[in-house]
Order: structure tokens, then sequence, then C-alpha cells
């Protein structure tokens, strides 16, 4: 007979002030047995992660409100539990993968110390024993180099290595439930394998049970007994994970099922002159060492990098967290150091100095993975795309306004909303305004780093058509960094593969993914 661990019945939570809460979640009902995995998936803004807070009572007080409904936890009613009891629940016998770990791991600490102040609260842990523990997890979730890597603070770690430092810090004091919010989102193929087959394993091993929060539905197929669908704060769909899969009841459903990304790449010309050409690329970081600080060796991010991208092709730059990926993107926008020769329209564009580089910011702009770190939370939308215009013309403030809203409407989101705040939205059209900022410039080339990793599927498919309705449009150049080897696919023209700051191989897409030469090549594509 099963053993219910958690019980939610008939939760309603809203969010406002006294006199006006709106409800975000109605009436939702869910059960997970002890080592059980239930999955909760959904589109950004259908109340996943607000259901998951509520349970460990972690939505902002004040503005936060239980409006209904009752969160049992092994007999324990939630709901009424004091603080102090709460803190001996959470992080000890429930813990939590957050989605951001930039923004969930404190920037002052390193990670070792972070791991170490967790034993230390729950379980009682002596420093060395503790330390020997933390360092154990961090090669358990697939940290490279962990004895260095531990006295690293969280800047200095890939978007990867930081989710896995997260990974590591719920799982470390064995919880009887673990709820993962979109745990490997920033995560690779390989490694995202690596972290689900752990997941797996750990809840075997601990007879752990787990509420699994993501909108990548192949994740879902791997790791779910049972599935949870939500839609606008209810739940419209609650089954066994095949008979969900093979014979899902509801309209929502379907859509989410059929959402995975698919279609070619825009139709380019082979005789497009080369819009830009790297060549010997090379970002070696020193380390130094000893009383005269000399440098005693390198972090080797990226060595002998080198391609042609034509105009109004698309280049796809894949490979595993830390492999160089967004380092080499970085170094050809000359946002780090580097060696080698950059060049863009024949141009010479390495070496030049800040003042020099001016004229090519116009022409060169970026996406970056995770938009709610890049746009300012104190500045308006309208703001932040206007804000290069400012920069780089001398229009008059009408006219800026006016591109504002020609920009918006390119992407798809309401003028009318350009004098709200990034906070204000959701991850989708986050990364909508990112676009638009980049795009308000009128640029030539666009480096896209990782723009659909933390979306859902149905708004990664929405924002898929439009980077490829703005390249045919635009005639605009892009390179493409990431993980997810099916969206590569669906942009991109050529694609070459990383590992440890090498190219591993590279190719014709089409080529690539349907006759991999290498290995590694071969366990990226069959994991995809």
């Amino acid at each position: 007979m099963t053993e219910t661990i958690l019980t939610v019945k008939d939760l309603s939570v809203g969010f406002g002030r006294a006199g006006k809460i709106d409800a975000v979640t109605h009436q939702v009902s869910l059960e997970i047995n002890k080592g059980e995995t239930l999955a909760l998936v959904g589109e950004s803004g259908s109340g996943k992660s607000v259901t998951a807070n509520a349970i460990l009572k972690l939505l902002p007080k004040g503005s936060s409100h239980y409006l209904n409904g009752q969160i049992t936890f092994d007999g324990t009613d939630m709901l009424s539990c004091s603080e102090r009891q709460l803190r001996g629940i959470r992080g000890g016998r429930i813990g939590m993968i957050f989605q951001e770990p930039m923004v969930s791991l404190n920037p002052l600490h390193k990670v070792g110390k972070q791991l170490v102040e967790t034993l230390a609260i729950h379980r009682g842990l002596r420093q060395n024993k503790a330390e020997q523990l933390a360092l154990e997890w961090l090669e358990k979730v697939g940290i490279r180099n962990a004895a260095s890597k531990i006295s690293a603070y969280p800047h200095e770690l890939s978007g990867g290595e930081r989710q896995r430092v997260m990974i590591a810090m719920a799982l470390i004091n064995e919880p009887e439930l673990l709820i993962a919010d979109e745990p490997t989102t920033a995560l690779d193929v390989s490694v995202q394998a690596q972290i689900l087959d752990l997941l797996k394993a750990l809840q075997q091993e601990l007879g752990m049970a787990m509420l699994f929060i993501t909108h990548d539905l192949s994740i879902v197929r791997k790791i779910a007994d049972r599935v949870a669908v939500m839609q606008s704060g209810e739940l419209v769909e609650v089954g066994e994970c095949q008979q969900v899969f093979t014979a899902p009841e509801h309209a929502y459903t379907q859509k989410l099922i059929n959402s995975d990304p698919k279609g070619l790449p825009v139709a380019v010309s082979d005789n497009a002159p080369t819009l830009l050409s790297v060549e010997q690329l090379r970002v070696w970081f020193p380390i130094t060492g000893g009383l005269f600080k000399r440098v005693i060796s390198h972090i080797k991010a990226v060595t002998d990098m080198g391609f042609d991208l034509r105009q109004g092709h698309s280049i796809g730059l894949v490979g595993e967290s830390g492999s160089g990926k967004s380092t080499t993107g970085m170094a050809i926008l000359r946002l780090v150091n580097s060696e080698g020769s950059i060049s863009y329209q024949g141009n010479q564009i390495q070496g030049l100095d800040r003042k020099a580089m001016l004229p090519y910011r116009s022409k060169m702009q970026v996406v970056f993975q995770d938009p709610f770190s890049a746009l300012n939370p104190r500045m308006s939308v309208a703001q932040v795309i206007g804000e290069g215009l400012h920069v780089h013309t001398e229009m008059s403030e009408q006219q800026i306004d006016d591109v504002i809203v020609e920009a918006m409407k390119e992407v798809d989101l309401d003028p009318q909303t350009r004098f709200r705040y990034p906070n204000e939205f959701s991850g989708g059209q986050r990364q909508r305004i990112a676009i638009a900022r980049a795009l308000v410039l009128k640029p030539e080339f666009i480096l896209l780093d990782e723009p659909t990793s933390s979306l859902d599927r149905t708004v990664q498919a929405q924002i898929l058509d439009l980077l490829k309705s703005l390249q045919q449009k635009y005639q605009l150049t892009y390179l493409f960094i990431s993980h997810d080897l099916n969206v590569v696919k669906s942009l991109c023209h050529y694609t070459i593969v990383m590992k440890q700051g090498e190219i591993i191989e590279q190719g014709e897409t089409q080529r690539l993914f349907e006759q991999p030469q290498q290995s590694y090549t071969q366990e990226l594509v069959a994991l995809s």
C-alpha cells in the first residue's frame, strides 16, 4: 500500500494588498506518495512555482495570501506551522532546488561555505566532516575539479555549475521530499541526463518523493510516474505519465505535447558575403601564485576557435556547460580579452580600444540567457529598449519613442505596456523585451546566448518563429549558443560542437545530426 507524504487540497493563493487581492492559483489539489515523482508542467505564469513555494511558505510575506486550502506534509499542517518549525523542515526534510541559482546562491560566500552551512544547521556536523561531505556531493553532481570549485564564488562558476551546486545543496541532507523547480534548465543534455540519473538513483536509495517542475516534456517522459498539468492557475489534467502522453484528454495538454521545436532554418544564399571571421581565437585566464603573484598556469577557456559566418546565416555553438561557448561569444563581442583574429566585414576588430569599438557596438548585439538578470529592474521597458538609441543616435525623444513602439510591435509586445517594469512581465515576455532591445539599433549580427532555455515549450516555439521571421525580414546573422540540440536543428545552418574549450566537430547542421563522427557528438545527439 502506497503511503502519501504530501497532500495539497483546494489550495488558492492570491497576491495584493488588503482590498485588492488577485487569486493566481484556484482550488489546486494534488498528492505525492513516498518514493514517487510527480511532474508539474505548464506554461510560464501558470502557477507552478507559486504552488511549489506555497508548500514551504516561501511566498513573499505581506503581498501573498493563502485564500483557501490545506497543505499537509507527513501529517504536519504546513500552513499552521511556526517559523521555527518550518526552519526545521526546510532544507532538512524537504529540499528545494530553485530555478535561478545566481539569485538563490549568496554572492558573498564561497559555494563550499554555503554547503557546509546547511549541514551545520540541519545535521550539526563539525567543520571537517561537513567540508568532506560537501566535496563528495559536488563530485556526485558532476562538477569537474570539485576540489578547486569548492573555494569558488558563485560568479566564478558557469550557469550549469551553479545549478549543480544548487542541486547538491538541496540533496546533501537527504530529504524525504525534493521540490525541484526547473532544476535542469541551464544544463546541457549530457549533464542533464547525469542529473536525472542521479536524482532517480538517490530516490531509490533514500525512498525520496519528488515534485518536479519543468517545461521540458522530454524530461517528464524520462523521470515522472505521474503528471499534473497546470493552466492559468488551475490543474486541468492529472494522470499516469504514459497515459497523459499517449492519450491526453485536455486540449491544453495536447498543445503542450505538440510544441516541440520543429521546422528547418530559413532559406539562405550560399553566395552571401562573410560577415564575421574568427581565426585562432584563444581565451586563457591566468592563475597566479606565490609571493609576487606570478602566472603559474592558465584556465584554458577557449583554444584555437575558428569559423566564418556568412551574412543572413546562423551558426549553432553547442557543448556541455563550461565548454567555452559563452566565453567565445563574449570574446567576439570584445567583452573579454582574447588572442587571435576577429574580423567583422573584413575589418580587424581584435585589439580595438573602447572608442574604436563604438561604431561596431550598434551593429553587433546580444540577447542573454536570463532576461531577468539582463534587464535593469529600475528602468521601465521603454528605457531598457531605448537606452542604445540614446547612446548611438541623435534622435529626438519623440523619434526614440516611435522606434521603441515599432520594435515592441516587431516582437509581438503591446506598446502600451512600455512604461511598466521588467518584473511585471512573464519570462517569455521579458525575453521578447531583450530581443526588442537588440533589434532597436537595426544590427547585422546578434549573439543569442541560450535565449530560450528558461522558456516553456509553447513560448520557446513562439520565440524561435519570431527569430526566424526577423532573420528573413532583415537578413540578420546569428551566433546561437544552446544546449538544446532540437532548437539548434530548427534555427541553425551550421553547427560547431565544443568540449573543454576546443572544437570537437563542426559541419552543416543536418549532416552533423544525421552522421555525427565523434563519440561525444554521437552522445549529444542520442540524448537530444
